[in-house]
């Protein structure tokens, strides 16, 4: 096991008792009625989870990789809406901007959505360019000191309450993915709006809309970066963080799911006893766990290779790709656990089960992320 520091420990340990006491008793409300929990944002910004990787002069906690991991971990074993809205802000809107973006873009926005007092999200995926995400049409065509945007963008984690956007368009279509380029967006800017919101399986908490631009005009020192045409990068890079996040959601429903499930077990009777003392039910835990403990060190080893300064493409990649399948498994044996119970919304494995599906395919599917790793170990 990896061994946490103090002060890790100490962020573990208080968004644990957070998420217990706040953010679970409105875990199935928030579910059920697809609303964002903005009172439970409000509260994060508090306790500086709003920019807990962000350093001190910017507004941020001044935290490492590692326990930005763990925050979102903890969130994950009680709701993973709050935890993928949390993860979108940090991980796509804020990172990038923090550490792509030139320093009077730092100063402008990174202390603000730190704060908590703007939420960010961050606009790649179009209908036709989900995997292949340098396959995207949205154009930004130069017009003398502005860019004028047209496109638009679909499952946008946080796209009705963000504030401020990172978007990507194509400036030079000739290019290929050289020619793409990122903007940093405000909410109200002309041109630009909030479409369709989706009604998704899980993570109904977590808002997920359409972005649209129509003729929308972006000031030219809204290009993120150095100049433009370095959008692509970018956001691989950025994608490569958030995978790690991702994964910790994916952990964090794989915990909730095997201790509801140890519970359950020891209280179900059938046959005359508890369900736990049948050995069919013993292997299925002992698997759970076992899984869950290996996803966890690949997740945890990815953070600190992050933090270390290392690459760590492959590393996330696989973390996602394993903990994601965890997930998955491990919440489909808790509702098989639960029987038919497991099967209503008055246990929550029904919920963790929905939830677990997006792991699979939110940043990158699973088939991506084996195509990932495939790509580093040869070498292309």
């Amino acid at each position: 096991m990896i061994e946490l520091t103090e002060q890790q420990r100490m962020i573990r340990d208080m968004v644990r008792k957070f998420a217990q006491t706040e953010v679970k008793p409105l875990a199935a409300e928030v579910d059920r009625d697809q609303r964002f929990p903005a009172e439970t944002f409000a509260k994060m910004s508090e306790l500086g989870l709003m920019g807990i990787s962000v350093a001190e002069e910017y507004g941020g906690a001044g935290a490492d990789t590692l326990s930005y991991i763990l925050v979102i971990e903890e969130l994950a074993k009680v709701c993973a809406s709050t935890a993928l809205s949390l993860a979108a802000h940090c991980s796509l809107c804020t990172y990038p901007i923090y550490h792509f973006g030139r320093e009077e873009q730092r100063r402008a926005y990174v202390p603000d959505l730190a704060s908590g007092r703007r939420i960010g999200a961050f606009g790649l995926t179009e209908s036709n360019a989900g995997s292949d995400a340098g396959a995207i049409k949205t154009r930004a065509v130069f017009a003398g000191d502005h860019f004028v945007i047209n496109g638009s963008k679909i499952f946008i984690t946080n796209a009705s309450h963000a504030q401020t956007l990172v978007v990507t368009a194509v400036t030079e279509p000739e290019k290929r993915t050289r020619g793409i380029t990122a903007f940093i967006i405000e909410r109200g800017t002309p041109g630009f709006r909030v479409g369709k919101r989706e009604d998704k399986l899980g993570m109904r908490g977590s808002d997920t809309a359409e972005l649209i631009f129509e003729d929308c005009c972006v000031p030219e020192q809204n290009v993120l970066g150095a100049k433009k045409g370095e959008g692509f990068v970018q956001f691989m890079k950025t994608l490569d963080g958030g995978r790690i996040s991702v994964a910790a959601i994916a952990l964090g429903i794989a915990e909730a799911a095997v201790e509801e499930s140890i519970r359950y077990a020891k209280t179900r009777q059938q046959f005359g006893r508890p369900l736990a003392e049948f050995q069919g039910i013993q292997w299925y835990l002992a698997e759970m766990a076992t899984d869950i403990e290996a996803a966890r060190h690949l997740i945890y080893h990815g953070a600190l290779l992050e933090d270390a300064g290392k690459p760590f493409s492959k590393e996330s990649a696989m973390a996602k790709l394993f903990a994601a399948r965890v997930a998955m498994n491990v919440t489909t044996l808790a509702v098989q656990i639960h029987g038919g119970y497991g099967y209503t919304k008055d246990y929550p494995v029904e919920r963790f089960f929905r939830d677990a599906k997006l792991c699979e395919i939110g940043e990158g599917t699973n088939e991506i992320q084996r195509l990932v790793i495939a790509r580093k170990l040869l070498e292309f």
